[in-house]
Order: C-alpha cells, then structure tokens, then sequence
C-alpha cells in the first residue's frame, strides 16, 4: 500500500454537493481506502471570469499504479459530468493525483508531484489540515512552502459546512 493525496475542486452544479460526493467516491475505489479528508475551502479561480471554488485534498492509502489511480480519478470525473472545454475553466469536479508515496513521477499522462502543487493556496493549506509534517520528493517541507503562500483569497469554511 502507498499514500497518495488527491486535490479536490469544484465550482459549478452545487460545488459542495459535488466534493462532498467524490470523497465518498474515492474511499469506494478498489484497493483504495480513504485515510482522511481535508476542510473545505473555498478558493477564487485561476484562469477565466468564473465562479469560486470549493477545495479539499484526500489522503488515500492504494494499491492502484499511479496510471491505474489517475483512470480510476479521471472515471469519477466523468461520473461528474466533467468536461474540458477550457484551459483553467469552470468545473463540477477536478480531480488531481498532487503525491504518490514520495516518488517523482514523469510520464506523458501524469506528473507527479503535480506541477503547480507548490504554488498553489488551495491545495497548500488542505494538505497541511492532513499533515502539517509533510516533505516534498525533492526534501521541501510543507512549512517552508506555506510561509511563501499567503492565505489570502482563501477562506476555510466553518465545520457545518464540512464533510462527515
């Protein structure tokens, strides 16, 4: 078994309806257990003029490959109905395999970690609500990164909005 983290973002048909359904999704995975779930925030777009997003990050423990992990995220996706019209567009479910056990991972379809994860707020402070510890492959540690990611445009929503 691995540990893998999995970023979660919606911002169209009931955002908070849509993540908190892929969590449920992903701890029904094969050979996947859902090890624990971050709070809720709730994030402004990058990209396009569209409505904000509601985020998470997962910690799942799997014994799907990596490519095997990103077509089981990419299925869910699809039960979404998540269509890629536009680069950095509006969504009903993103899903992103950010870390898979510690390794680096260069392949045509999958990039691990996941390019942007270091610069990135909305994935940031969701992976440190799962472990504040947290190293990077390349040895960069979690807090180093959060102190140069401000917490601004983010707000963590109160826990009755959380997931169970």
């Amino acid at each position: 078994m691995v540990v893998a983290y999995i970023g979660l973002g919606s911002n169209l048909e009931d955002p908070l309806d849509q993540v908190q359904r892929a969590f449920d999704e992903l701890d029904s995975l094969a050979s996947t257990r859902l090890l624990k779930r971050s709070s809720l925030y709730q994030s402004r777009a990058i990209g396009p003029e569209q409505p904000d997003y509601i985020n998470a990050v997962a910690q799942l423990e799997t014994n799907l490959a990596p490519l095997e992990l990103l077509d089981a995220l990419q299925t869910i996706e699809q039960t979404h109905r998540r269509v890629r019209l536009q680069h950095w567009g509006p969504r009903t479910l993103d899903l992103d395999l950010l870390l898979y056990n510690n390794e680096t991972i260069q392949h045509p379809r999958l990039s691990v970690p996941h390019p942007y994860l270091t610069q990135r707020g909305f994935v940031l402070y969701p992976l440190a609500d799962l472990d504040p510890n947290l190293h990077f492959p390349d040895g960069k540690s979690l807090q180093a990164l959060l102190k140069q990611c401000p917490f601004e445009g983010l707000v963590r929503l109160p826990e009755n909005r959380q997931p169970a």
